[in-house]
């Protein structure tokens, strides 16, 4: 892997972690135009995943870290410290216990069929294709229904655990967390940006947790002569990732997503075009 390719990897990363459009999806696309994935060992390349991952993680700690922090001082506060009943409790300290139970479904899942998303099934370019096109269709049927008049202080266990359910189905590749997690939002009634927010703030503990486990299994993997390129990766991501959080929250206030929509649309259906044509394998 050359630095280029790094960069441009960790920008990949970067962007398509926030936007509705599939992180998974499309590095693996770029994966296998670069030839960087191996059939044989396609754990190598689910290890470079993961560390790059956590840049991604690094842009969400640091744009929401007021709010983060908040979140844990009034947690701790209104169930260690001072113990209130849920009802007393304050909104961030409500929002802690929205986060853990939203949580709950994925890491269940996520757990259960581990070896199925570490194995061939989440580099299938078949399964990438169909799920880009499938889940913006139901992105898009979100936003003909979606009433978008609640707020994050409307926000209830159930809808927490709503959403989780719906992040779940991030674990299928080409399906995109945010865009799983926000679809689910706009089911519920919540406008885009407090969908956006919610599905931001609900990564925090799938993406270290998932990160940091691939991370732990894939250390043998890992090609520790090539941690500069690595490295840039996961800066790039980084930063990109950081961007693009900002980017989709001043989006959203006026803007609906039917433009992840019809880029889910088009680029699944030339994911399929090219495995088809046998441009490239899937």
């Amino acid at each position: 892997m050359s630095i280029i390719e790094a960069i441009i990897l960790g920008v990949i990363q970067g962007l398509t972690e926030f936007l509705p459009i599939s992180s998974t999806g499309h590095l693996t696309v770029a994966g296998k135009l670069m030839g960087l994935i191996s059939a044989e060992n396609p754990e190598r390349w689910t290890s470079f995943i993961a560390v790059i991952q956590m840049g991604t993680l690094v842009a969400i700690l640091i744009y929401f870290w007021k709010d983060l922090w908040n979140i844990l001082i009034d947690f701790f506060k209104d169930n260690l410290f001072k113990r209130k009943g849920f009802k007393e409790q304050s909104q961030n300290s409500k929002m802690g216990w929205y986060i853990i139970i939203g949580s709950i479904p994925v890491v269940i899942i996520g757990l259960g069929f581990k070896d199925l998303i570490e194995g061939a099934f989440t580099k299938n370019l078949y399964v990438i294709g169909i799920s880009l096109i499938v889940l913006g269709l139901i992105l898009s049927f979100a936003e003909k229904i979606g009433k978008f008049n609640r707020e994050l202080k409307d926000l209830t266990w159930k809808d927490a655990l709503v959403i989780g359910f719906a992040q779940c189905l991030a674990l299928i590749p080409g399906s995109s967390r945010s865009g799983t997690t926000i679809t689910g939002g706009l089911f519920l009634g919540f406008k885009r940006e407090t969908a956006a927010r919610f599905s931001f703030l609900l990564s925090v503990p799938a993406i270290f947790g998932s990160g940091l486990l691939q991370f732990i299994d894939s250390l043998e993997y890992i090609d520790y002569s090539g941690i500069v390129d690595l490295s840039i990766a996961t800066i790039a991501a980084a930063i990109s990732g950081y961007l693009t959080i900002e980017f989709l929250l001043r989006y959203l206030k006026n803007h609906s997503t039917n433009v992840f929509v019809f880029y889910r649309i088009i680029i699944g259906s030339t994911i399929l075009f090219l495995i088809v044509e046998g441009i490239i394998k899937p």
